[in-house]
């Protein structure tokens, strides 16, 4: 069958009694061209194994199984397995796995399941779990390469140059790890259920070394979530609520040994200037011990 053949889609999923999940965020594609192109532009060659989020029922696993030496789609939606049976189980390079990538030990299962492959991630993202998804990806510090679609505006501020104010603390994040790009756009229409939004497909190529060189990566995070946690307020007076131990008289020094002002605010800052300011903190032997945030919060 064709797999973004709207009709032919429908008649699948009600044979199957499937019911379109709000929760889970479920959006699946009617444009053939979309995952072709997801396929060709992340670059899937039989040389790679491709990690798959969430694949649906199964439009761009087809593409990745068709070009990849290996293919491992992971879904958590388990309602899906007898339509992936149908519709991808074919393919004698595709690994199908019902679980959370979120709970996987990623870097374990990537070397269990290419080895001798070049490891890449691809993926139609939900959108109420774009960040922690794209986290866990980058953070396993595994794969070559992340491609994924996304909401439009997210991914333009991934993407956004740091420094240049249009960012946030998840864009210092994504540039740490990685290099993002933005590829194409893929308008509503081509979905079913339809978004009420436009989505955007980014491929992040990951760093080898992070750009700059930091003695405490811990304190570096710090430093960029505290600088966006309260975007009305000066790098100083961010930097003060977020490093109570240091103070303001502490963090003035910190920003002059930087030669930065402090009214300078956080969102004008390149990866460059907030390395320094952690190098320095790091340096003075500030505490980074002291809670902030979470991992996740304020990253997008």
């Amino acid at each position: 069958m064709e797999l973004c053949n709207a009709q032919q889609m429908k008649a699948l999923l009600e044979e199957n009694g499937f019911h379109f999940s709000k929760a889970k965020g479920q959006n699946f594609l009617t444009a053939a061209w979309v995952p072709q192109r997801i396929a060709e532009e992340a670059g899937v060659e039989r040389d790679a194994g491709v990690l798959e989020v969430g694949p649906g029922i199964g439009p761009l696993t087809e593409q990745l199984c068709l070009r990849a030496g290996k293919v491992l789609a992971v879904e958590l939606d388990r309602r899906l397995e007898p339509i992936l049976a149908k519709t991808v189980g074919h393919f004698d390079n595709l690994e199908l796995r019902f679980d959370d990538v979120m709970q996987l030990d990623l870097a374990e299962t990537v070397r269990e399941a290419f080895p001798g492959l070049r490891p890449m991630a691809c993926a139609n993202l939900p959108y109420y779990i774009t960040s922690p998804i794209l986290t866990r990806l980058l953070e396993a510090r595994c794969f070559d390469s992340v491609t994924v679609m996304i909401q439009k505006e997210v991914a333009q501020r991934i993407c956004a140059a740091p420094g240049s104010g249009d960012g946030s603390a998840f864009t210092i994040f994504c540039h740490w790890y990685a290099e993002p790009q933005i590829l194409f756009d893929v308008p509503p229409s081509c979905f079913l259920p339809q978004p009420k939004v436009t989505s955007t497909v980014i491929t992040l190529k990951t760093r080898q070394t992070p750009p700059c060189p930091v003695q405490d990566e811990a304190v570096f995070f710090r430093v960029v979530r505290a600088a966006f946690g309260q975007r009305r307020k000066t790098l100083s007076n961010a930097l003060s609520s977020g490093f109570p131990a240091l103070g303001k008289a502490g963090v003035n020094r910190v920003l002059e040994a930087c030669g930065l002002p402090a009214t300078v605010r956080g969102e004008a800052l390149t990866i460059g200037q907030f390395a320094a300011i952690a190098n320095e903190m790091a340096g003075g032997k500030t505490d980074p011990s002291t809670p902030l945030r979470s991992a996740q919060d304020d990253r997008q």
